[in-house]
């Protein structure tokens, strides 16, 4: 039972740079929870193995940022939709374009693939849903009825039926064999985001930005449950695989939540910003989110998350009370559910309602000149062939044993101040200290050990921590059990690198502030010298903290009276590395004010940054320099390599000045980051990426 408790239940599982511009939209696999598909500005889509920051694939041939992607039910295809109302369809296995599907005339906003056919939905701010046949060209049939732009499609587990979730407020069931509407639901306040089909029975569930989610039963076509409890938009819903409860991700956290009646089982802190999709598997939960360029990903672990009325139930709203326990926990047991045909069947049923319906006209008048024109403007580049063939190829091979089942993540361990922390609140609330050495009745050994590796970590200055290591050496007995937690002690010195996380404030340690064991009454700190080490450099950090705020004032002052490159050389005369951390920390955020004048400027400030003790100053010049080498480094060797034009060309000789003088910096640098490439961490990973990204300056004039 000890060690289950010491894994985190989330975590973070990878932070990466996923696109050379911001990313616009992002979409798990949901069938696997193992692939990710990312979209960017830079209008291209990038296929990831969720554990790993090593791009598969990446798919060209929109001529639009990406606005919309989305895996099929086998994950075999990827589809994409982008500004321009344009559609692309891939097939991952060939590594090749499949089809271009041209009808929208503004922004794709959502997708939704038919779970066992070849048929495709889309939506997009023209309010317009379209229904297409992947192996066709143009629409199939066209949905009408929303006001505003469709956030969000799903398709029924039987394949019989549509939702749409617009930001007019509603959400709409639309009968694939008809061609018309159903019913409409009305209850929400605010846009409806998302919208997700029950696995196995006739319920509907929408999340809104009035921070609910709403059940639909659908087959009375009403309300059955309004979820209440996140404090910010509700982004992404989940069903859990055996239909039992709900997730919910909001902003930095997620919510499981049961109905009838209304409650919620469980609230997890999960640090994922604006998560942006989820996918369970493995009884994990993946939720992944995007801030500009980076992608990041995070995993819950469900086995300790409650999800059952067995749990301890959280009442939402009944008079200040919690709801109690229903007596029929199964009450949705007599709901109707989804009779799933066969493929053959089905296909064919919805195919002839579609024919009934209107065919698009824009689809008529492409001719096949203009398909091939688009298809030869796709291409799908393999940058990891190891993954790729792991993941995609093997689909078709003939193996005569079953299909490997993934892992699960493993989860990380707590902390070690953390888990000290907990000891030594074991130690101080059990009522029978004397019997303590008594409890561990398979070894005494693994407990003597652990002991002084606590105290020793906590450096507490007390004597009778002291007096046995100077007293021990001459006898001949305790000698052995007590070498090793001396040595164990030692081995955890303190980091050369101030890291940006940190889980105690730097200065203080917590065990100072903690009753010590039951065996070591004399190092307690009374109130007062408590306060006096809380106080300790709190003026000086106030001083510190109102001077730069003088200096950053002054900063901006002069940024607003002249321009980014005067701002910038002022915070260099200040001899303030945090001035100059602020100050790229903003102009890191907007590439486009970078010039090469700036890049002069910044490079020697870079080079004290990456050699610097504090792990974020570290982060902020590895961001700077990607920067630098993304936008300059091609202009600056092409024009170091340009030969020399006849006459007098002051401005040409200015900017090969600044190029040259930029080139010996980067030079420089690139020498830094290959001796911090060894180091471990976050910063490891990011000198490790900039080695790479600097390789060409090896082969610079």
């Amino acid at each position: 039972m000890a060690a289950a408790n010491t894994t985190k239940i989330s975590w973070r599982l990878q932070e990466f740079e996923a696109h050379s511009r911001s990313v616009s939209c992002l979409a798990l696999a949901k069938s696997s929870g193992r692939l990710l598909a990312t979209g960017g500005e830079d209008c291209t889509v990038n296929i990831w193995a969720v554990s790993k920051a090593n791009c598969i694939m990446s798919l060209t041939g929109h001529k639009n940022p990406v606005e919309c992607v989305l895996f099929n039910m086998s994950e075999e295809q990827v589809v994409a939709g982008s500004r321009s109302g344009s559609i692309r369809v891939w097939d991952l296995e060939a590594a090749k374009s499949l089809r271009t599907l041209m009808g929208h005339k503004a922004n794709i906003t959502s997708l939704g693939f038919h779970p066992f056919s070849d048929f495709l939905a889309s939506s997009s701010m023209d309010t317009n849903i379209k229904l297409w046949d992947v192996r066709r060209k143009g629409y199939v049939f066209r949905y009408k009825g929303h006001t505003q732009a469709v956030r969000s499609l799903a398709f029924s587990p039987d394949g019989k039926w549509l939702a749409s979730a617009s930001d007019d407020g509603t959400v709409k069931l639309w009968d694939l064999i008809q061609g018309k509407a159903i019913t409409e639901f009305k209850s929400h306040t605010a846009a409806v985001n998302i919208v997700q089909f029950h696995p196995t029975e006739y319920l509907l569930a929408s999340g809104s930005s009035d921070r609910t989610i709403k059940l639909w039963d659908l087959e009375k076509f009403r309300m059955i449950g309004s979820l209440e409890g996140d404090t910010t938009p509700v982004r992404c819903i989940c069903f859990s695989p055996d239909g039992e409860c709900v997730y919910s991700g909001a902003t930095d956290s997620l919510r499981v939540f049961g109905w009838e009646p209304d409650r919620c089982f469980d609230v997890v802190p999960v640090g994922w910003g604006k998560v942006a999709d989820l996918a369970v598997c493995n009884q994990q939960l993946i939720g992944v989110s995007h801030e500009l360029s980076s992608v990041s990903s995070y995993v819950v672990d469900l086995k300790r998350v409650k999800k059952s009325s067995g749990s301890v139930i959280q009442g939402i709203i009944k008079d200040n009370q919690p709801l109690a326990e229903p007596k029929d926990p199964k009450g949705a047991a007599l709901r109707r559910s989804y009779e799933r045909p066969t493929t053959t069947c089905s296909s064919q049923r919805v195919k002839q309602g579609s024919d009934a319906g209107r065919r698009s006209p824009e689809g008529e008048r492409r001719s096949p000149s203009e398909d091939e024109v688009e298809e030869k403007v796709s291409s799908a580049e393999i940058h990891n062939a190891e993954d790729y063939k792991e993941i995609f190829q093997p689909k078709k091979a003939i193996s005569r044993t079953p299909p490997k089942m993934s892992e699960p993540f493993p989860a990380p361990p707590e902390d070690e101040t953390i888990l000290a922390i907990g000891r030594q609140l074991k130690d101080m609330i059990s009522p029978f200290p004397e019997k303590q050495p008594a409890a561990p009745l398979a070894s005494s050994t693994p407990v003597q050990r652990v002991e002084p590796t606590v105290v020793s970590c906590a450096k507490r200055p007390t004597p009778s921590a002291v007096a046995p290591a100077a007293s021990n050496p001459p006898s001949s007995g305790p000698p052995p059990p007590s070498q090793p937690p001396v040595i164990t002690a030692k081995s955890k010195q303190q980091p050369k690198i101030i890291l940006s996380t940190r889980n105690e404030p730097i200065g203080l340690n917590v065990a100072d502030f903690l009753p010590s064991s039951p065996n070591n009454r004399a190092g307690v700190l009374s109130d007062e010298e408590a306060l006096s080490q809380i106080k300790k450099g709190h003026d000086t950090m106030c001083v510190m903290l109102s001077s730069r705020h003088k200096n950053l004032q002054t900063v901006r002052a002069v940024w607003a009276r002249e321009d980014i490159k005067s701002a910038l050389d002022a915070a260099v005369s200040m001899n303030d590395l945090s001035i100059v951390v602020d100050i790229l920390n903003i102009i890191n955020l907007q590439p486009s004010l970078w010039k090469l004048d700036l890049c002069t400027t910044i490079l020697p400030q870079i080079d004290k940054l990456l050699q610097s003790k504090y792990e974020s100053y570290m982060q902020t010049g590895c961001t700077s320099l990607k920067l630098i080498m993304k936008h300059f480094w091609m202009l600056i060797s092409d024009t170091l390599k340009a030969t020399p034009s006849v006459g007098v060309d002051i401005t040409r000789e200015e900017r090969h000045h600044k190029c040259r003088v930029c080139c010996k910096q980067l030079k420089n640098l690139s020498n830094v980051v290959k001796n911090k490439a060894t180091q471990v961490g976050r910063h490891g990973s990011a000198f490790k990426e900039l080695q790479l990204l600097m390789a060409p300056l090896d082969d610079a004039l």
